[in-house]
């Protein structure tokens, strides 16, 4: 064969490749649409309260640092998800704990309001049902969640004015130990061993109401007894894997299988510092930890104080760059999952707007990236419908039924 056949032959194989991909490419984004896109952890009601920030507007994350509105969210095809009621952990004291309390009650307010506010275009949900026929007229669905249960402090009766509030989703510890459980992050000695007595009462709690219990953040020793007590499934609303890159956050194999064997989720978060090593800057902790200590205590910061506290972190964040983890870090966390527990049991909690984001998926303007990738390893649009929505909304529903069987059974008892 001559040399100009051999060059022929090269270009044309190349071609094939770039049609190849560019097929790869419709395809995904046809079946990126027909799913239910969901994500299971959204820290965007932090943003609800920016002044002058309008969720219906296309923000970029280059200029104010947010990663979902609702333009974004039909670029990225993404239908909705859990909004999380995040509460920073502080002090354990009857102040601190009221302080937590009403700035997650005010938090819920702005969600409800943003619905109120955009009813063509948002809608809460409060049933796993809820999100086909909230999709189906072309809105955006809006589960609600908590993220830490500071706010709950030591009055469980106010698990209950936050599921009134439409929380559907709860978990009981952030980056710090507090009243209901250890954190899997906090370097200080485990007070309790995983679960406190009280939060033992609340993983009960949250089963009679119908509340899916969340183990993001918690220690192993909190994931294990949750499993133990929970009469329903459990989920990681936005964790990683171990196996891939050891942390904390991150779950180990065997404890994967566990979670998938008892019928629940782990939905992967694409937050660089569970995803790749991050090596440590004195100088850039030191000046967060500067800079956090202004802000941390004063309960609901003004929405002047919350838009100066983001500027001053967007501030330390170029002076003291992080390492951050590429799209295909975060795909290799996912991949190893499904790998551990199939499809079945396995989704997506990116983390936006609290951090998440990686290079080459920077909001979710870029998530049918996903789609694509995991339909060129191989995947079925049937394991993607799973994947996307289908196992979150099972596990929900699987704790909405012994609610339910919890309700029916109560006159009965009342009777006898």
């Amino acid at each position: 064969m001559s040399i100009r056949s051999l060059l022929f032959l090269g270009l044309s194989c190349a071609v094939a490749r770039a049609e190849s991909e560019a097929e790869l490419a419709a395809r995904a984004r046809a079946v990126h649409e027909r799913l239910m896109v969901l994500d299971t952890h959204l820290d965007t009601p932090a943003n609800l309260k920016i002044p002058g920030w309008d969720i219906l507007q296309e923000h970029a994350m280059a200029v104010d640092g947010t990663q979902v509105d609702y333009p974004r969210m039909r670029a990225g095809g993404l239908d909705g998800g859990f909004w999380a009621i995040f509460t920073a952990q502080g002090p354990l004291t009857p102040e601190g704990r009221a302080r937590a309390r009403d700035a997650a009650l005010l938090t819920a307010l702005r969600i409800h309001k943003m619905v109120a506010a955009h009813p063509a275009e948002f809608e809460l949900a409060l049933k796993a049902d809820d999100a086909a026929r909230i999709a189906a007229a072309g809105k955006r669905i809006v589960y609600v969640s908590i993220e830490n249960a500071y706010p709950i402090g030591q009055d469980l009766t106010l698990v209950k004015t936050f599921y009134d509030l439409g929380v559907r989703v709860l978990s009981p510890v952030h980056v710090l130990h507090n009243d209901l459980a250890d954190s899997g992050s906090d370097s200080k000695p485990k007070p309790w061993g995983g679960l406190s007595p009280l939060g033992k009462q609340l993983v009960a709690e949250c089963n009679r109401l119908g509340i899916l219990l969340d183990a993001s953040h918690a220690s192993d020793e909190v994931l294990d007894q949750m499993m133990a007590l929970s009469k329903t499934p459990i989920i990681l609303t936005h964790s990683g894997v171990s196996a891939v890159f050891k942390h904390p956050r991150n779950i180990d194999d065997d404890r994967l299988r566990r979670l998938a064997a008892s019928g629940g989720v782990i939905q992967m978060n694409a937050l660089s510092a569970y995803l790749v090593d991050t090596p440590p800057n004195p100088d850039r902790n030191k000046a967060m930890g500067e800079m956090e200590a202004r802000y941390t205590g004063r309960g609901e910061l003004s929405p002047e104080m919350d838009q100066q506290r983001r500027r001053e972190r967007r501030e330390i964040m170029a002076k003291f760059p992080v390492r951050r983890a590429t799209f295909d870090d975060f795909m290799a966390q996912v991949l190893h999952a499904l790998k551990v527990v199939g499809p079945q049991h396995v989704g997506f909690g990116a983390d936006w707007d609290g951090g998440g984001g990686v290079i080459g998926m920077e909001d979710v303007a870029s998530y049918g990236k996903v789609t694509e990738a995991l339909l060129k390893a191989g995947y079925s649009e049937q394991d993607l419908a799973a994947i996307w929505g289908g196992n979150a909304l099972r596990v929900l529903r699987a704790a909405e039924d012994y609610a339910a069987k919890v309700r029916a059974a109560e006159p009965a008892k009342r009777g006898t």
